[in-house]
C-alpha cells in the first residue's frame, strides 16, 4: 500500500433496502475515527451502496471490516469486490482484542447506573448468528469466554437471530437485573426490529444498551487496529 497521505476506508454491511441511513452512519463514524489517525485519510462505505467501497478504495487503501466476525462478508465479498485495486484488509472490528474490555466497562457502567451489583447481574449477548457456517457464532462465543472473567459473578449468556438457541429462548429465564448488548456493528433491521420482537415475546423486564459498535472507545480502537495493520504490513 503506498499511499499519501495513508487512505483507510471502513466497511460495513449497510442495509440493502434503505442504504442511505447506514452509510450516514459510518460517514459520521468514520469522522470520528480520523481524529485519532492524523496524517490519514479515513472514508467510509457499505457494501449496500453500488461501485461505493470501490471508489472509496480506489488507488490502494488500507481497509476495516466494520464487521463482527471473519464470515462470509469478510473473508469471501470483500476480497473479491477489492481484486485488483492493491488494498490490504485488516482484522474485523468485532475480533479486536481490546472489545471484550470495552463492553465490560459499558457493562459495569449500565449496571452502576441502575444501583445493580455486579453479582446479581445477567448479561444477554444477542447476536447475529449465521445458516453460512459457523464463524458468526464462534466470534460471538469468543468474545463471551473473553467477557466473564472481566465481569466477575455476571452471568452471561447467548442468543442468535439466525440459529439456536434464540434469543427469545435465551432471554425468557432471565430476572429484571439483566442488561442486552447487541453484538452488532450497526443498528440495521436485525436491532431495530428482531431484538425488540424477541424480547418482547420472552417478556425481559432488562435494559437494552447501544450496539457494540457505538460503545463508547469505538472510534479509537478503530484506528488502533487501522494503526497497527500499517506497521505490521499485515492484518
Amino acid at each position: 500500500m503506498n499511499t499519501n497521505p495513508p487512505i483507510a476506508v471502513i466497511t460495513a454491511h449497510g442495509q440493502p433496502s434503505a442504504p442511505a441511513p447506514a452509510e450516514a452512519d459510518l460517514a459520521q463514524l468514520a469522522s470520528a475515527v480520523a481524529p485519532h489517525l492524523l496524517g490519514w485519510e479515513v472514508r467510509s462505505a457499505t457494501l449496500s451502496s453500488p461501485g461505493r467501497l470501490e471508489e472509496a478504495a480506489a488507488g490502494g487503501a488500507l481497509i476495516y471490516p466494520f464487521f463482527m466476525s471473519q464470515g462470509f462478508f469478510t473473508a469471501k465479498v470483500l476480497p473479491d469486490r477489492l481484486k485488483g485495486l492493491g488494498c490490504r484488509i485488516t482484522l474485523p472490528f468485532g475480533l479486536h482484542p481490546e472489545l471484550p474490555q470495552i463492553a465490560a466497562q459499558t457493562v459495569m457502567d449500565a449496571a452502576k447506573t441502575q444501583d445493580w451489583e455486579l453479582n446479581t447481574l445477567h448479561l444477554l449477548l444477542a447476536a447475529h448468528g449465521s445458516a453460512r457456517g459457523p464463524k458468526a457464532a464462534e466470534a460471538a462465543e469468543a468474545f463471551a469466554a473473553q467477557l466473564r472473567p472481566l465481569l466477575p459473578g455476571c452471568t452471561v449468556s447467548l442468543g442468535y437471530v439466525e440459529q439456536a438457541p434464540s434469543i427469545q429462548s435465551a432471554a425468557a429465564p432471565m430476572p429484571a437485573r439483566s442488561v442486552c448488548l447487541p453484538f452488532f456493528a450497526q443498528s440495521g433491521d436485525h436491532v431495530k426490529q428482531d431484538l425488540p420482537a424477541a424480547l418482547e415475546a420472552a417478556c425481559f423486564g432488562g435494559i437494552v444498551l447501544p450496539v457494540a459498535g457505538a460503545m463508547p472507545g469505538v472510534p479509537e480502537l478503530i484506528a488502533k487496529g487501522l494503526l497497527k495493520a500499517a506497521s505490521n504490513r499485515g492484518p
